[in-house]
């Protein structure tokens, strides 16, 4: 009987503890199933989510604390804010509310989807609140408006990021500015409040083109991938930032759309720009005051005008650029080829300047620093200058059209320690000599043509650097 008892007991407990295995398998396997719905959920882009903001904790797999959830997989596709991307309804408020949704969480990622083409009119991604390291996907297409309603009078940018700390934008995503409507309408070039005013009663675009991306006031900024096309002005400006790299990045403007930059640096240092193609109406590069540590290499400009600092000390203002370094640079039809270009009047100083293999075809002056730039119908001669200073130029190559090399320096402060090695540039057609004013430095090789009117040494009673003090401040 003891025997039977034991038995019973023995095969009570098998069959209980079969049954409590079997429940926490069910358990694991419905938990996975959630999990994986979950998953699904966060990618998909159901026609019932259109519109409706997302809950950062529903929306995502993780098992983990809120906080942690947040900062490591939080996606706002701007479909779930609203956005339609058929390329007529202004989707402007749905980037905008998607903006704000990823502004505040760390590491979010706002999504622009491959396949739709987005109608965006001007708008601001700003944030002294943002939490930092905001990725920012760029795989569709967004269009600017080309109705003058639209647009504000004084609009200086369409699309602005500002005040960031860490902001990527990435992508194989399209920027379309849609240009040529501002370049045929606008009555200047810049414009002015009354040029504005008096377009919009004709109907045309307003006089003050914006630039068509502006990154201001941040740090640690990454571009990479995307296209800028048809820009309105400038195609790419950053203004007042630090820990900047350009790459993969592509802007293409016809050659004759006017200030159209390709990439604007004002104010900014630590910069890298590389990989890139820029084909443009202006400047492929336009480097500007405040800059200092910038390198730009492996990049393919033309049309354009070429590679510029400057210009600089326009209206008797102070100008500082030191440590710009441009390399292994591609250039075709292009009007200058690698210049500096400064105003008379102006303070201030370029220095430790180097532009090293420049590849040049058909480009009508290669090489030029110009003292006396003027874009008005006259210039008066004035006392002061932005001084150059340390500027090498090593192993220049290729055609011109008009003049392998131009140095017009000021009578004041003359251009010191230029430095030519490996300069041989052919002529397509009759062209002039190289031309020298004021220039001093030295010839470290034979140049092809002989550059041999470059002063040897030191300008008599030289000041060196008279501004550098003041650029330091």
């Amino acid at each position: 009987m003891a025997a039977a008892c034991n038995n019973l007991t023995s095969l009570a407990l098998t069959v209980l503890t079969a049954f409590l295995l079997g429940s926490s398998s069910f358990e694991t396997c419905s938990a996975r199933d959630q999990t994986k719905h979950s998953i699904q959920s966060s990618t998909a882009h159901e026609p019932s989510l259109q519109g409706r903001k997302l809950s950062k904790f529903t929306s995502y797999a993780y098992s983990g604390a809120p906080e942690e959830m947040a900062t490591s997989s939080a996606i706002f596709n701007v479909l779930s804010y609203g956005a339609k991307g058929d390329g007529r309804t202004d989707d402007t408020k749905a980037f905008e509310a998607a903006w704000a949704a990823a502004c505040k969480i760390e590491g979010a990622t706002m999504v622009v989807p491959s396949g739709s083409v987005f109608l965006v009119g001007p708008i601001s991604f700003s944030g002294p609140t943002c939490q930092p390291n905001i990725l920012f996907q760029l795989d569709g297409k967004i269009i600017a408006p080309t109705n003058s309603g639209a647009w504000g009078s004084g609009i200086l940018q369409w699309l602005e990021f500002s005040k960031l700390k860490g902001i990527t934008l990435t992508g194989k995503g399209i920027i379309d500015g849609q240009g040529s409507v501002w370049w045929h309408d606008a009555p200047s070039s810049y414009g002015t409040a009354d040029d504005s005013a008096s377009s919009e009663l004709k109907g045309n675009m307003p006089g003050t083109k914006p630039t068509a991306l502006r990154f201001y006031g941040s740090s640690g900024v990454t571009v990479t991938g995307i296209t800028i096309q048809n820009s309105q002005q400038t195609h790419l400006k950053f203004d007042d930032c630090t820990a900047v790299q350009v790459s993969d990045f592509t802007a293409s403007s016809p050659g004759d759309s006017p200030n159209t930059d390709g990439i604007h640096l004002q104010n900014s240092q630590d910069v890298t720009i590389y990989s890139s193609t820029l084909a443009c109406g202006d400047d492929c590069v336009s480097i500007q005051t405040g800059c200092s540590n910038i390198d730009v290499h492996n990049v393919n400009c033309g049309p354009g005008h070429g590679i510029s600092i400057g210009s600089l000390g326009k209206d008797n203002t102070k100008a500082c650029v030191s440590k710009i370094t441009v390399r292994d640079v591609t250039m075709h039809d292009t009007m200058t080829g690698v210049r500096i270009k400064t105003w008379q009047g102006g303070s201030g100083l370029v220095q430790q300047v180097t532009f090293s293999n420049i590849q040049v075809n058909n480009v009508k002056s290669p090489i030029v620093i110009d003292q006396y730039y003027c874009e008005k119908s006259s210039c008066h001669n004035e006392s002061s200058a932005v001084q150059v200073s340390n500027i090498a130029y090593v192993n220049i190559r290729g055609t011109y059209t008009e003049q392998p090399a131009h140095f017009a320096c000021s009578d004041i402060l003359p251009c010191t320690g230029i430095s030519l090695s490996t300069v041989a540039l052919k002529p397509v057609q009759s062209a002039t000599q190289p031309f020298c004013w004021e220039a001093y430095g030295e010839l470290k090789t034979a140049t092809d043509p002989p550059i041999n009117c470059l002063r040897r040494g030191m300008p008599p009673n030289a000041k060196s650097h008279p501004y550098s003090d003041s650029c330091q401040n």
